[in-house]
Parts: C-alpha cells; sequence; structure tokens
C-alpha cells in the first residue's frame, strides 16, 4: 500500500506540479489545509499523523518546490472562503472547479476524475419527497441537492454521515468518488443494507483539483 501511494503521489504531482525549472523555496513556510477525517482523500493514522491521498500529494509538491509546509486539518465547509481570505495557501482537497469557485480561488491542473454515487437502501431514489439526503457541507453536492428542492441535511465528514442514517434522520446521501470508497468498506454500511450507484450527472461528474490562494497564481503552470 504505501509503494502505491509513493507512486500515485509522485505521478500526480507532475501533473499537477505548480511551478516549473528551479524550486521556489522561501523563507515563510506555505500553509496547506488538508481533510482529516475523510479518507481515503485525507485522514489520520494511527498514530495521529495527517495522511492520506491529498495530503500525500500535497506533500510530494512541497517537496518539488523545495518549500517547507505546514499542514492543517480543516473541514470542506469554509475552506475556500478562508483559502480566499488568505488563511492558507493551498487547500489540498479533491475540489470540483465550478466557475462560482474559480471567481474566488486558483485550480491547479486536475489531480483525478471524480464522479457521483447516490447511497441509499435498493428501492430508495433521487427525488423522493419522502426521504431526507445528507450531502457534505460546503460541498458542490450540497448546492445540487439545495437547487433540486430536497430535504436535506449536512454532513460534516463520513461518521456524522452513517450516525445520521443509523438514526434514521438520513434515507440517503449523495457523496463524491473518494468518499465512497471509505463509505462502501465500513462496516455500518452493510449493516444498514445501503447500496451506492453513479448518478450520471454531468454537473457533479468532473475533475477535482486543489486550490491556490489567489496571491500564488504566478506559482501555476501556464
Amino acid at each position: 500500500m504505501h509503494g502505491f501511494w509513493q507512486c500515485k503521489t509522485m505521478s500526480l504531482a507532475l501533473l499537477i506540479l505548480l511551478c516549473t525549472g528551479s524550486a521556489v523555496a522561501q523563507e515563510t513556510p506555505l500553509k496547506v489545509a488538508v481533510l482529516e477525517s475523510s479518507p481515503p482523500m485525507g485522514y489520520r493514522d494511527s498514530a495521529g499523523k495527517l495522511t492520506g491521498f491529498g495530503t500525500a500529494i500535497a506533500k510530494a509538491l512541497c517537496d518539488e518546490l523545495q518549500t517547507r509546509c505546514v499542514f492543517e486539518p480543516v473541514l470542506l465547509e469554509g475552506s475556500l472562503d478562508r483559502l480566499a481570505a488568505g488563511e492558507f495557501d493551498i487547500v489540498a482537497i479533491g475540489l470540483l472547479n465550478t466557475l462560482e469557485r474559480a471567481s474566488k480561488v486558483v485550480f491547479t491542473k486536475p489531480v483525478y476524475r471524480s464522479v457521483t454515487l447516490w447511497v441509499a437502501k435498493p428501492g430508495v431514489r433521487p427525488g423522493n419527497e419522502k426521504i431526507r439526503v445528507s450531502t457534505f457541507g460546503g460541498s458542490a453536492h450540497e448546492k445540487y441537492v439545495r437547487t433540486q428542492n430536497w430535504d436535506y441535511i449536512v454532513a460534516r465528514n463520513l461518521e456524522d454521515m452513517l450516525a445520521q442514517f443509523q438514526a434514521n434522520v438520513a434515507q440517503a446521501a449523495i457523496v463524491p468518488l473518494m468518499t465512497s470508497f471509505s463509505l462502501m468498506r465500513h462496516p455500518a454500511f452493510k449493516r444498514i443494507g445501503l447500496e451506492a450507484t453513479v448518478m450520471p450527472l454531468p454537473e457533479l461528474g468532473s475533475n477535482a483539483c486543489f486550490a491556490l490562494n489567489p496571491r500564488l497564481a504566478q506559482l501555476k503552470d501556464p
């Protein structure tokens, strides 16, 4: 598993490298926002260290830039506003590059291709007026369910979402690709009797990127 992460991280680091030629070593460390409870994108290992797909790529980028980075765990909700306000230099979370978001921050090249999955018990379908849908706060998915006028509840992380299912305050959820991996491996997924199916939504099936503070726009590859 370690070898996979290392190989995958370095290949993706080359894809989304923020600058070329000699590195941009600097005295002030870059502040990098990462997730800590959304495996496999970002989480803490058994020793409490921040790790995961996004975190590993960000660390590889910092090595490529020969720049010291400081990693700070955040929630998805509010992370882009905090980035635009200058609290962070990079948000190392897989984010859909939408026009609304691009008006506030600068996006890197794609890190991976994402799709959206519908999670529910068999027979529970999107658009059913009798169900409440769980979605991650601040995500493109939250905006989607809001525009659909669906009854929904916000989850802070994967554990929140599963707790909502177990308490029956949510009967379905829409989640991004990365989250679906951990969700389907969780013991509660089978215990509750959930299944996941891909939702063919062009607006929610797109390239996932990292985001940069606008003041670092010159570091992005042309």
